[in-house]
């Protein structure tokens, strides 16, 4: 009943963005396009423009389903959000314009540039999206572009920016770890646990050939869907949480740990 209900109101509502002239295309990606969705994952719909929309446009059409809407959020991406009056289900919907977006896709499959943690994360954005709403092709021709080989530069650019951070540059995660120790500072213990932890799976999946799929179920998705993984990977990732949450613990035996596992697949795949 929920996925009916998800696929009658996602569909209405990329309708209802596609009368406005501005939209090009209007997809659908997140929980609900990948195996992951349960009964609390929302809808997440990615609106592409030629020119940006304006407050009043995106008001008028969130009012169409529902009478609480957050309009023009800024936190991420620009978007809106509500909670659909019919149904109960809550609309996430983000405003991409289209140049912004063939720019992101340009800057890691042509131009092979990392980033410190999700490089991939934009490129795997459009490969799983489900077009509701295509004007004119657009965004078909974007995913034809997205389906290609991982590029072999791209994939050491990911684990040259990101891996030297883990542990052993000067400025790596677990010296600034190691300073937060000293100083008991376990706010930052775990702000910098969580940073080390965006490289480390930047790495995993680049290892492996597979765009980064965003912040939720790494673990699992990398355990289903990754070949070359460090031998008991699961347990040390959760070994490093746990010591991260307790003050005096050994956290930064965990760390050494974690990056040892993984520097000895790097090894095997001769990408050290």
């Amino acid at each position: 009943m929920k996925k009916k209900a998800v696929t009658s109101l996602s569909g209405r509502v990329a309708a209802r963005y596609g009368q406005l002239p501005k939209v090009e295309a209007v997809a659908l990606a997140g929980s609900q396009t990948s195996s992951v969705a349960d009964a609390s994952s929302d809808i997440d719909l990615y609106v592409y423009c030629s020119e940006d929309l304006a407050l009043s446009e995106r008001e008028a059409v969130a009012l169409e389903f529902a009478r609480q809407v957050e309009i023009g959020n800024c936190f991420w991406e620009p978007g809106d959000e509500w909670i659909d009056l019919q149904t109960g289900i809550k609309v996430d919907v983000m405003f991409r314009p289209i140049h912004w977006i063939e720019a992101q896709l340009a800057r890691v499959l042509d131009e092979c540039q990392a980033s410190v943690g999700y490089s991939t994360c934009f490129w795997n954005n459009v490969l799983v999206s489900e077009a509701l709403f295509d004007r004119r092709g657009w965004f078909e021709a974007l995913q034809t572009k997205a389906r290609r080989h991982y590029p072999e530069v791209l994939r050491q650019a990911i684990i040259a920016k990101n891996f030297p951070i883990l542990r052993d540059a000067f400025s790596s995660y677990a010296h600034q770890i190691q300073s937060a120790v000293a100083r008991d500072d376990r706010v930052s213990i775990q702000h910098r646990v969580t940073a080390l932890l965006a490289s480390y799976f930047d790495i995993v999946f680049a290892i492996n050939r597979l765009p980064h799929p965003g912040e939720k179920r790494l673990l699992r998705i990398a355990q289903t869907r990754c070949d070359h993984l460090p031998d008991g990977m699961s347990g040390q990732v959760e070994a490093l949480l746990d010591a991260a949450s307790m003050p005096g613990s050994d956290v930064l035996e965990r760390i050494d740990s974690l990056v040892e596992g993984l520097e000895n697949v790097l090894r095997a795949e001769k990408l050290l």
